[in-house]
């Protein structure tokens, strides 16, 4: 079940906000647990099992961590222990597949025969809650956030619906206010809808829509320069608007409830160097990453070679954890690497470029490494920058143009000009705050969203959903 779905919208989300505003204050947390529990059995009922295994396994590994003496040996040994079992599961659903292969394809170039397996299916949003299981038992153990001794409180939080498939990935400590007291408020409400709405206008409107130009452009065997770039910069803008979308409908969601979810984007595409693209896109995980893996790894507290090494090392197994396939480390050295030489540039004594030049240099920094992000393999990958760097073709080819529609073209237009437009802030009456507005865009600012959904809706009508892009991480 996806948020972008009739099911979800007419079946479980009216269900669940009747049996929310029902249940006692005190009993919510229950009801929160059990129909998240439900949403996530609506994938795979086996599957519950091993979400709730691994909630009941982090809450007692916590309470035993903070049992123990402050910096005692136990202590750390009990988290080593936690992690090692965590991140094990992790390991053997995501990564068992991708080692078996790899080492069937050695042994075949050996001329062996190849170990018999069976394809092992990745459970549904185990990478998001798995890595909340890593910040809470780290955290417990660095004293920065009080144990759970509330287990239903610390289950609803790992459950929680709106972001137990793709995030954000909310920590403890941001929420535990909110999981013992939370005032409900019309106007929460209905902020929390409108946020849930313009969530779903990107993913419906702008994302789905230029799906299938994106994907026609990755079958095909032989693209031109043309079909090359527009399916790079295509795909560019459809994961923005799609995980951008789930993160704001997620959001929205979670303050319906009353939650306070972190943000997750901030105009990432508007920045002007690299270092500042990571501090604005996917920003839960790209904290994450700072906080418990580059920190940890010693930062840049042991020079520069060692900050050069900890930053490629946090990019490749960032890169690592999306997916088990040698484009996503790939992508990872990229990321990596330009991030290291950004801190090389600036050790050196230069400013930033001007603006123009640093958001140009960046766009096509990231339109490059979304080519691998997306491509099936590394061959894959390198046939789409063969074909972007070589002007055999200028012109969109007939193998691609009979499939893409009109309607692809226009909204891959419109995707990059709502891109851009934040930078004109306040010369636009419909960018500036709510009370700043005339009477006019005040009322453009609560119709539009429903506009936008209502039209939303007739397109899932007519097609069928879509899935989110981090679903499959």
């Amino acid at each position: 079940m996806i948020f972008a779905s009739f099911e979800f919208l007419f079946l479980f989300l009216p269900i669940f906000f009747a049996l929310y505003f029902l249940t006692p204050a005190r009993h919510r947390n229950w009801t929160i647990l059990i129909l998240s529990w439900g949403f996530y059995a609506w994938w795979r009922v086996d599957f519950l099992g091993l979400l709730i295994a691994v909630t009941i396994f982090t809450f007692t590994m916590a309470r035993f961590i903070d049992a123990a003496p402050k910096d005692s040996a136990r202590k750390n040994r009990l988290l080593a222990f936690g992690l090692t079992v965590i991140l094990s599961v992790l390991a053997y659903f995501k990564y068992a597949n991708f080692g078996v292969q790899t080492f069937n394809d050695a042994v075949t170039a050996l001329g062996l025969t190849p170990s018999a397996w069976s394809e092992i299916i990745l459970p549904i949003g185990l990478s998001f809650y798995v890595l909340q299981s890593v910040s809470y038992l780290v955290d417990v153990w660095r004293g920065t956030v009080p144990v759970s001794r509330n287990f239903i409180a610390y289950a609803a939080y790992k459950a929680i619906f709106s972001q137990l498939i793709a995030g954000p990935i909310v920590r403890y400590a941001e929420i535990e206010d909110d999981l013992k007291n939370r005032v409900h408020t019309l106007e929460k409400f209905g902020l929390g809808a409108r946020r849930f709405m313009i969530g779903f206008c990107m993913k419906v409107l702008i994302a789905d829509t230029i799906s299938p130009m994106v994907d026609s452009v990755y079958l095909l065997p032989h693209p031109s320069m043309a079909d090359a770039w527009a399916g790079a910069i295509g795909y560019t803008l459809q994961l923005f608007f799609d995980f951008a979308g789930y993160s704001a409908m997620a959001i929205g969601l979670a303050q319906m409830c009353a939650f306070r979810f972190p943000e997750n984007f901030n105009n990432p595409y508007l920045s002007g160097n690299i270092q500042e693209f990571w501090q604005r896109w996917h920003m839960t995980l790209s904290r994450f990453l700072r906080d418990y893996l580059y920190i940890s790894l010693g930062g840049n507290r042991k020079g520069p070679v060692r900050t050069y090494v900890n930053l490629l090392m946090t990019m490749v197994i960032g890169g690592l954890w999306h997916g088990a396939n040698w484009t996503f480390i790939l992508w990872g050295f990229w990321h990596g690497g330009l991030l290291a030489l950004h801190r090389y540039w600036r050790a050196a004594g230069n400013g930033p470029m001007p603006y123009i030049l640093g958001n140009l240099l960046l766009m096509l920094a990231v339109v490059l490494g979304w080519v691998a992000f997306r491509a099936p393999d590394v061959h894959g990958a390198f046939a789409m920058y063969g074909a972007m760097f070589s002007p055999s073709s200028l012109h969109v080819s007939d193998a691609l143009a009979w499939q893409v529609t009109p309607d692809q073209w226009w909204f891959m237009l419109v995707a990059a000009i709502l891109i851009y437009l934040p930078l004109l802030g306040s010369r636009l009456p419909f960018l500036r705050p709510v009370a700043e507005m005339g009477a006019f865009w005040r009322g453009a600012w609560v119709v539009a969203p429903l506009a936008g959904f209502l039209l939303g809706m007739i397109l899932l009508y007519s097609r069928a959903a879509v899935p989110f892009l981090y679903f499959q991480f």
